[in-house]
């Protein structure tokens, strides 16, 4: 049904000029917060496993936060483009994005979704910085949040506790360890050829979320390392198509379209690497999906959207090809 409103919503997407996306940039910074605020309000904000992250519409819930990262996307872009000379030398504009950005992660932080404080964050300093912010002022903001992430982590006691089981997780493994303990089994189950589609056990009742934060260690036991690591290489490939568009948009002079490209790849490949890294040990344990692979409605809804753009940027530039 996801699968069916996201190729219904790309279409409209993609018939959509960029020009009229970037005309429109500064009213989606205005429905991202929108969204994150009402989200927090009860009777309106659905709790699910001690979040208030979703918004019901009928028989299906949305994620605020994933509709919020489109929105964010093409604030930004916009942005960045049209006052990309009062960015590159102005504090006060710098410090305009900074609270834009301190504002958006405060809000998540209430839900709380830690996950997409951190994607975002990321996501959109990265624009600022091949926009042409100074690297001392990025390393200034890189500072500040890498802080104010750290002592969250420190100051919340499920937060430090996931951090004790990420350093240990077998001396917990049955406790706040046990979901990276099955997962690591799940790896190991696989070996290098996997048990074959549809014959993981660990996904029996074992590993909690398989089908979503940790459905990569099901494909790494199901495929094996061989069908793991192809997947990895599918998401470069991916993410280095998005980076060479954003290039082209860029030598096109589309600033606007450069950045949004450019956050889309950012952004889709944090939140790759974070949910792999979870599932492999290799980060502590955070709720993300994998785009295209995890089930999630909301998820896989914003990703059909954000392809959508891509295409739309895409025909552009070849548009502008076929001109010149």
């Amino acid at each position: 049904i996801f699968l069916a409103m996201g190729a219904v919503a790309a279409l409209f997407i993609i018939a959509v000029p960029m020009d009229i996306w970037q005309k429109y940039s500064g009213a989606f910074l205005f429905l991202a917060i929108f969204l994150l605020v009402i989200v927090l309000i009860p009777g309106i904000g659905k709790v699910v496993n001690g979040s208030r992250r979703w918004l019901s519409f009928g028989p299906m819930s949305m994620q605020a936060s994933e509709l919020a990262k489109f929105c964010l996307l093409l604030f930004f872009s916009g942005y960045l483009a049209r006052r990309n000379d009062v960015v590159r030398y102005s504090w006060t504009a710098f410090f305009v994005m900074v609270g834009i950005v301190g504002v958006i992660v405060g809000l998540l932080l209430l839900e709380p979704d830690f996950g997409s404080s951190v994607v975002i964050s990321f996501t959109l300093g990265a624009m600022m910085f091949v926009a042409g912010v100074p690297v001392l002022r990025f390393a200034l903001l890189a500072l500040i949040a890498s802080g104010g992430f750290a002592a969250m982590a420190v100051l919340s006691p499920y937060r430090w506790e996931r951090l004790v089981a990420f350093m240990d997780p077998w001396s917990r493994q049955f406790d706040s360890g046990y979901q990276l303990v099955q997962s690591l089994i799940a790896f190991g189950r696989g070996e290098w050829f996997g048990l074959g589609l549809g014959n993981s056990l660990q996904k029996l009742f074992f590993l909690p979320e398989a089908h979503t934060d940790f459905i990569f260690a099901i494909i790494a036991e199901e495929f094996g390392l061989l069908g793991a690591v192809a997947l990895v290489c599918l998401f470069i490939f991916f993410i280095v198509k998005i980076l060479m568009l954003s290039r082209a948009a860029s030598n096109k002079g589309q600033m606007a379209n450069a950045y949004l490209c450019f956050g889309i790849g950012v952004m889709l490949a944090v939140q790759a690497f974070i949910n792999m890294g979870v599932a492999s040990g290799l980060l502590p344990t955070k709720g993300l999906t994998l785009p295209f692979i995890s089930y999630g409605g909301s998820s896989l809804l914003v990703t059909c959207m954000l392809v959508a753009l891509l295409v739309r940027v895409n025909w552009e530039v070849s548009r502008g090809d076929a001109n010149d």
